[in-house]
């Protein structure tokens, strides 16, 4: 069993013996890190599993653990900006026994890729700028520099490196991987005197190189090109930002570990299937280019994603899930916290704020040392990115008895929060439609601690009297259905079924009977099973809770029977498969087999009565032919001497030409 120390960091937070006992905490020290460190070394010759509730001092434990020879569990937990230092400290006992609570769930380890860099950079300048910060990186990297066309600039008394010039037409690729298509390429003359001359100019030159360092002052080579590994870029009329630039692209060279931070399975991807195209979600969001087409579904290049986690959130079947952390591990830290704040004896519905650690959790930190501190209902979730969060996040906090959640982003996104966005609407349309506050979930963006406070220190909801308990399915779509249906039934004033907007995860396919013939070209299509036949008798079937509003069905119907219907219908995702349509098996006119439909050989027969082949009494009997089952059609061709083939039963048209 995991112990738990906990400290009031020199008496300067109060702590709620009662809570933190409902959570399994020793009794509090005072000074663990200092005077008390012998109860940190003793409890570490105790137990295999140990959470000290301190980060600041994080080093030093982890220091005398490895000198004790500690092999076990070592985890550590921010209670002190996130509850203690607080005007409401006071009343902080179940938000720390709800912090804790979460520090227990282990994350899921995830994959890294590797990215190797020489060293070889280009250097892409308009003046001596780009000159003097190649001349303070060629001793660390292998530089060529190239300048735009006009370009004024001394020649060198001695050619340490290339200088050419282009203008660059094309750019892809990564750290260790740029290619960049070149178009006015030349060499300089070694003639030149008092400025560089080039000559020979040509277009179509190819680049390659480990990094790129852009200082044009021009439009950025990548969409996002801050996210993008190996591109440093800089305004050359800022020295600070050019020097910042020279010492941080000075240091890539080697191997670079980095995230693959989304897992991604081909075989749940809805993007296309017979070159018919269905689901887009993740190709119009992603900021950095990393996802593109690939036959049925698309392909991410990990080397190039930078970790949004806009795909996951918006992805409807699964086939994209964030890997740091896994939605399941966010999903089990949530019901962890939530379940140790009521059980430590809160009456309030708690507001969770989910926030990044590089601002987000700066922001809280300087609140609580210079402001108010967090209110004692607001429950800090540190997340890689705060646009990862999807709809399921957000229904199983709701459900679990969160009264609200917050997402705190920056007043200058680093990127396009469309995704996140889009979320949010559609979280807003549920809760409206099930009696949640019009607020429930939504964006919180400031740099600012003071307008942190403001917008967070409001009294907190009373808790609804009744909450889920249910635990998360380990599949992304399935704690989405699950969490959603959860959310609904708990609500205020739950709601059997709410229309969404047209991108809606959920929904239902509109058939018209009339003009479906059952092909199944739909069932055929479907990428999670939502339609499906009946390898028993001709019909189709479908199952609500599994449908995406992909719309490959709708795409691929030939006869344009189908519509898309988002909505959540609870009582359809509670009943089994509904019958769309069905019909009896046509019955063979030779032999009595049954075989088809009567509704597609009619279609079948209809289409192919204008064609010449079946124009008069010889293409009435071949028309004929369409009600046999195969082997009397067969039968028939033979005896009757049916041969498509033969000249002499092609017609011409009255213009003098041959028919189709």
């Amino acid at each position: 069993m995991r112990r738990i120390l906990t400290c009031t960091c020199e008496g300067t937070m109060p702590l709620d013996a009662a809570a933190l006992d409902s959570v399994g905490c020793d009794s509090p020290g005072t000074q663990l890190c200092r005077a008390q460190l012998d109860r940190f070394r003793a409890a570490l010759s105790r137990t295999e599993a140990l959470c000290v509730t301190c980060t600041q001092e994080a080093p030093l434990f982890r220091q005398v653990a490895e000198a004790e020879g500690f092999a076990g569990d070592l985890r550590f937990v921010n209670i002190r900006e996130t509850a203690g230092w607080s005007q409401d400290a006071r009343r902080a006992g179940p938000k720390m026994a709800a912090l804790i609570a979460a520090g227990q769930i282990e994350a899921a380890p995830f994959e890294t890729v590797a990215l190797d860099s020489d060293g070889v950079a280009l250097v892409l300048g308009r003046d001596a700028v780009a000159i003097e910060a190649a001349e303070r990186l060629a001793e660390s990297l292998d530089i060529t520099v190239l300048l735009t066309p006009g370009a004024e600039v001394t020649p060198p008394r001695q050619t340490v490196f290339p200088v050419l010039q282009g203008r660059i037409r094309a750019a892809t690729g990564h750290l260790g991987g740029f290619e960049l298509t070149v178009d006015a390429y030349a060499a300089p003359a070694p003639s030149s005197r008092g400025s560089l001359r080039f000559e020979g100019a040509r277009d179509g030159a190819v680049s390659r190189c480990d990094l790129v360092i852009d200082l044009t002052g021009g439009v950025p080579l990548f969409p996002a090109d801050a996210l993008r590994p190996g591109y440093f870029r800089a305004d050359p009329r800022d020295r600070a930002a050019v020097a910042d630039l020279v010492a941080r692209a000075a240091q890539m060279v080697g191997t670079f570990d980095k995230p693959r931070f989304i897992d991604f399975r081909a075989d749940l991807c809805a993007h296309s299937r017979n070159r018919k195209t269905g689901c887009t979600r993740c190709l119009s969001l992603c900021p950095t280019g990393a996802i593109t087409p690939a036959g049925d579904s698309v392909t991410i290049d990990p080397a190039i994603c930078a970790g949004c986690g806009q795909c996951a959130a918006a992805c409807p079947t699964g086939a994209a899930s964030y890997a740091l952390p896994q939605v399941g591990t966010l999903a089990g830290r949530l019901r962890a916290a939530l379940r140790a704040w009521f059980a430590a004896g809160a009456s309030a519905a708690p507001v969770i704020l989910l926030h990044d650690e590089d601002h987000g959790a700066a922001l809280i930190d300087a609140s609580a040392r210079f402001g108010r501190g967090l209110p004692a209902h607001v429950i800090p979730m540190a997340v890689n990115e705060i646009t990862q969060t999807g709809p399921e996040t957000l229904a199983a906090a709701l459900a679990w008895g969160a009264g609200a959640v917050r997402v705190l982003g920056r007043a200058r996104p680093r990127h396009d929060h469309s995704g996140l966005a889009a979320v949010l609407d559609l979280m807003g349309t549920i809760c409206a439609a099930t009696g949640h506050a019009a607020d429930a979930v939504a964006l919180i963006e400031t740099d600012d601690p003071d307008a942190l406070d403001a917008a967070l220190w409001h009294d907190p909801a009373p808790a609804r009297a009744t909450r889920s308990g249910f635990l998360p399915p380990t599949d992304k779509r399935g704690l989405l259905t699950t969490a959603m249906a959860e959310m609904i039934r708990t609500a205020p004033a739950p709601a059997q079924r709410i229309d969404l907007q047209a991108g809606a995860p959920f929904g239902a396919v509109l058939l018209d009977a009339e003009a479906c013939t059952l092909c199944m070209a739909c069932t055929g299509v479907c990428p999670t099973g939502a339609l499906i036949d009946n390898p028993e008798a001709p019909m189709l079937r479908f199952a609500e809770d599994a449908c995406v509003q992909c719309g490959l069905c709708a795409a691929t119907c030939p006869e344009t029977a189908i519509a898309l219907v988002p909505q959540i219908d609870l009582a359809a995702w509670d009943r089994p498969r509904r019958v769309l349509k069905e019909e009896a098996p046509f019955a063979c006119t030779g032999c009595g087999k049954p075989f088809g439909t009567a509704s597609s050989i009619r279609r079948v027969q209809d289409r192919l009565g204008g064609h010449w082949m079946f124009a008069g009494p010889e293409g009435a009997r071949r028309l004929e032919l369409l009600t046999l089952c195969e082997t009397c059609r067969v039968e028939a061709v033979v005896n009757d001497g049916f041969d498509p083939h033969d000249d002499r039963v092609r017609r011409t048209h009255p213009e003098g030409g041959y028919g189709d």
